[in-house]
């Protein structure tokens, strides 16, 4: 089977039958006329001429530009989807992927924001005491003290906060109900902003609104975040995730529960969380880099 036969055969499986999203179905395509373009140079036409050799060598060209690990394997994905599609198929009976390896990305711990900065959240003085600048620092107070996801906090509505059992129920990724705690205060900033926003805008459902009284969009919370946290933070990123980021690692570094912080956090499983005991060890050996007498002398 000629080569363009094999790829034009996945196209109209990704863009007709399984109908993937046009971004998606151009970046497959994209990397695989790469691939084409780079083996008709190197005189394979064919699928039966295609050997593993070959396509380590398209990725080692990739490689030798430069290209991020992120980038390779999204290209060796699409390979490889391309792959497994035409043995499926039975157009192609070699498993090439299995003598290929793919780079590792190196893995990111979370940025968070140091308590230092977040402290200031709670200075009367950094927002306005209109609706909005009200309305902004509970934003601000919920992503933190409870670390729910941009989306979630967007998706509140008035009866989402039960004031009197001292709980939010958040709707989060699939559709999944969960209820976390709240402390008297916030639930009492909760009750303020809700009373203020009934005489200022109306009966409107949703507890975050914009200034036209519509529900809050997830761009509008990341535009309040960066503005309030871009002066006070010397974080590498600003955005709503980073405070939950922060939600997650403050209270591991006052000693809470791992099993605990993932319900909160509405974590299908543990491995996801672990992540924070990454970073409450890199800010463990800051700690003694700068307050340890042996961590300064060798700083020094």
């Amino acid at each position: 089977m000629k080569l363009e036969e094999a790829i034009d055969r996945f196209y109209n499986y990704i863009a007709n039958e399984r109908r993937l999203s046009e971004a998606t179905v151009r970046w497959y395509m994209s990397d695989l006329e790469n691939l084409a373009t780079y083996l008709k140079g190197v005189w394979v036409d064919t699928m039966e001429e295609l050997t593993a050799r070959d396509v380590r060598e398209w990725e080692l060209m990739h490689i030798d530009k430069d290209e991020s690990p992120r980038t390779i394997r999204r290209r060796m994905a699409a390979v490889g989807s391309w792959l497994r599609f035409l043995r499926r198929q039975g157009y192609y009976d070699t498993d090439l992927m299995a003598k290929l390896s793919v780079p590792k990305e190196p893995k990111r711990l979370p940025v968070f924001f140091r308590e230092s900065e977040v402290e200031h959240l709670y200075d009367e003085g950094l927002f306005g005491d209109d609706f909005f600048g009200r309305r902004d620092r509970l934003m601000l107070r919920l992503l933190y003290e409870t670390g729910i996801r941009r989306g979630e906090l967007v998706g509140l509505r008035n009866s989402s906060a039960d004031l009197a059992t001292l709980t939010l129920k958040v709707r989060g990724k699939g559709d999944k109900e969960r209820m976390i705690p709240i402390e008297n205060e916030l639930a009492h900033n909760i009750s303020e902003y809700l009373a203020l926003k009934q005489q200022e805008i109306g009966d409107v459902e949703w507890m975050f609104v914009n200034h036209r009284g519509k529900q809050m969009n997830p761009t509008s919370v990341n535009n309040v975040v960066k503005k309030y946290m871009t002066p006070l933070s010397n974080a590498d990123r600003v955005s709503p995730h980073v405070f939950r980021h922060s939600f997650a690692t403050h209270i591991l570094n006052e000693g809470g529960d791992l099993a605990a912080i993932k319900e909160l956090m509405g974590h299908e499983n543990l491995a996801t969380t672990e992540v924070y005991t990454h970073v409450t060890r890199e800010h463990l050996k800051e700690v003694y880099k700068y307050a340890h007498p042996r961590g300064r002398k060798r700083k020094e």
